[in-house]
């Protein structure tokens, strides 16, 4: 049975998106490629209001966040955490041999400028963090903690896990100055899962330059150096690069002021249904996610509930992590819109009185 999803990935991808994607397949050694993958960059460029290179690589977005820690630390960086992904950054770069120092902040609540306070040393090569935690619904304002890295070292990469954050939550690049931002298809993309992205400053390959051991596939000078001449270092997926040509295309006729705004009230529904029919959202007040809701579920049968509103069509997701069974999560993001929570909210709000049955 076909469900709409309001997942937290892979999310919904419209028809209009999926129909895009089924062109004739061409060479990614092509003129045709070359053309496609650099509308793709032009184009994410002026969504993302940036400069920075911006490399493409098959796979999901952990391949670039390994990547990013084998080419931007040669020994050791710190990791803040709020959650699980939070921790899954952590061992992306400790299992590949780097020494992290860790901050981690209880879960649901936000790692702030002070927790970071004295934490970033002079041999603090980066700094990385997960910008919206999908475990705990978490925002965190990622301004304000690069700033407080570069107060204390300037000279620290700050490199961002942008999952499921990027193309809703304005990340606001001129004032974040990242060097390393990550993200995939699967998301706010509303596309498919299958292809990597990284926002990468000049600073960052300067740096690179300097490392070893950086392997082959997420090497970012060899992605670079493809990257520059419009090819992709290995074989991409071409007819998912369609569907992110089309997708661009949609965001810059919406706007992405109107974008992040539609985000919001989407997430602000949610808040409210969950604030009036069960406990609230999980995450703390000021710093909550506007791509998913976590809920608190208190005695609630998520099992049976779920499955009513599977039966009816729709599909939402289970807790995650250290929260599993005590919250379920709602994925508002890419295509969606306010009328399709509407018309979720009712169904979930069916749910709930055919279980008092």
């Amino acid at each position: 049975m076909s469900r709409k999803l309001f997942t937290v990935g892979p999310v919904d991808v419209a028809p209009d998106t999926l129909a895009a994607m089924d062109k004739p397949m061409i060479t990614h050694r092509s003129k045709e490629y070359k053309q496609l993958h650099a509308s793709i960059e032009e184009k994410l460029k002026e969504v993302l209001d940036t400069n920075y290179d911006i490399l493409m690589v098959a796979g999901s977005a952990t391949v670039l966040l390994e990547g990013a820690a084998r080419c931007g630390i040669s020994k050791k960086s710190l990791g803040l955490t709020s959650g699980s992904f939070g921790d899954r950054s952590i061992e992306v770069a400790t299992t590949n041999g780097k020494q992290v120092d860790v901050v981690k902040v209880p879960l649901g609540k936000a790692v702030k400028p002070v927790d970071i306070e004295g934490k970033v040393a002079k041999d603090t090569e980066a700094v990385h963090w997960v910008s919206n935690e999908s475990s705990s619904g978490v925002y965190c304002d990622s301004v304000a903690l690069a700033e407080k890295v570069r107060e204390q070292n300037p000279d620290s990469l700050i490199m961002i896990d942008s999952v499921t954050s990027m193309f809703a939550m304005d990340l606001q690049f001129k004032k974040l100055e990242p060097d390393s931002v990550v993200f995939g298809t699967q998301k706010a993309l509303a596309l498919p899962p299958g292809l990597a992205f990284a926002a990468v400053s000049p600073r960052f390959f300067e740096k690179a330059e300097t490392v070893q051991n950086k392997g082959f596939y997420a090497d970012f000078t060899k992605l670079k150096e493809k990257n520059d001449e419009n090819y992709a270092l290995t074989t991409p997926p071409v007819s998912l690069m369609y569907g992110v040509d089309y997708q661009l295309d949609k965001m810059l006729k919406e706007g992405m002021a109107t974008r992040y705004r539609r985000h919001q009230e989407m997430a602000d529904m949610v808040r409210k249904w969950a604030k009036e029919k069960l406990q609230g959202i999980f995450p703390e007040e000021g710093y909550q996610s506007n791509t998913i809701g976590v809920i608190n579920r208190g005695d609630l049968d998520f099992d049976k509930f779920h499955s009513i509103i599977k039966s009816k069509g729709m599909e939402i997701s289970n807790g995650y992590g250290a929260v599993k069974n005590s919250t379920f999560r709602i994925g508002h993001m890419g295509d969606l819109t306010c009328s399709d929570i509407r018309n979720l909210l009712d169904v979930m709000d069916e749910a709930l009185e055919e279980m008092k049955e």
